[in-house]
């Protein structure tokens, strides 16, 4: 892993990278080798796994992959190492035949009432970030167990998808945001996927649980744009005063906090 770079340096894995090393709001910085972020972790190797575990101390991983994902890909090698405890918590599936590659707004989400803007045709950044909205709002028991699992402080953890774009995008935004990461900082973060987006697309494009959806839509369409993570959280700031307000609403308290900042603050 560079400090450089953030990246994490894996033969079966091509989107791994740290959270540590961003500027916070009061002038530090995350702290590194505490929480990473993946893509799919089916193909590590077994000197990935000794990286990953005897090296950068990974004791939790965070599979945020629907069932019938896990079903279909099976666990991955890191289930199979006792020091790794596993957290599967899905964030439902919006659309495509297994997995959220490829989605529509999901039903039920108003997108002129959730996203502050009126008479627009339905382009890209409303479906990308009714899309995240739909996890909030299916599942926000899940969303808040994993960031609670990210924050435990027995060794790293990591939270992975399949792409490890969307669903991990918006975990690790809402980890960066409790932790004090400047905005800018989390939208770095979040476009940087697009400097792996080939590699990831041709990685999941070997796998017939992925292929049909990534291939209904041209590649440029699956490019993690700035401006998508900052209508999502921009939205958040205008209905509940931040992604901190959405949290506590459901149930995240101060020492879930404590403990985020505890984790990813030097």
């Amino acid at each position: 892993m560079s400090e450089m770079t953030r990246w994490i340096d894996l033969e079966g894995a091509v989107n791994a990278r740290d959270l540590g090393g961003l500027p916070t709001r009061d002038g530090g910085r995350t702290r590194f080798g505490r929480v990473f972020r993946a893509d799919n972790l089916q193909g590590l190797t077994s000197a990935d796994v000794r990286l990953l575990v005897a090296e950068l101390k990974l004791r939790h991983v965070v599979d945020l992959r629907s069932i019938a994902e896990v079903q279909l890909e099976g666990p991955g090698p890191l289930t199979l190492v006792p020091e790794v405890r596993h957290h599967h918590l899905t964030l439902f599936a919006e659309g495509g035949r297994h997995t959220d590659v490829e989605a529509d707004v999901p039903d039920g989400i108003d997108g002129e009432r959730v996203l502050p803007w009126a008479g627009r045709t339905l382009d890209e950044e409303l479906r990308v970030t009714g899309f995240y909205f739909g996890y909030l709002r299916d599942r926000p028991d899940a969303v808040v167990a994993a960031l609670r699992a990210m924050a435990l402080d027995a060794g790293a953890s990591l939270v992975h998808c399949a792409a490890g774009k969307d669903r991990t995008g918006v975990l690790s935004a809402l980890a960066l945001e409790v932790a004090g990461a400047t905005r800018e900082a989390i939208v770095e973060d979040y476009v940087a996927t697009g400097e792996r987006l080939e590699l990831i697309l041709k990685r999941l494009r070997g796998s017939s649980t992925y292929r049909d959806d990534l291939d209904s839509r041209p590649a440029d369409d699956h490019m993690p744009r700035a401006r998508y993570i900052e209508q999502f959280l921009g939205v958040l700031d205008d209905r509940y005063g931040g992604p901190a307000g959405w949290l506590a609403r459901h149930g995240w308290t101060d020492g879930d906090t404590e403990a985020m900042r505890a984790r990813l603050r030097d």
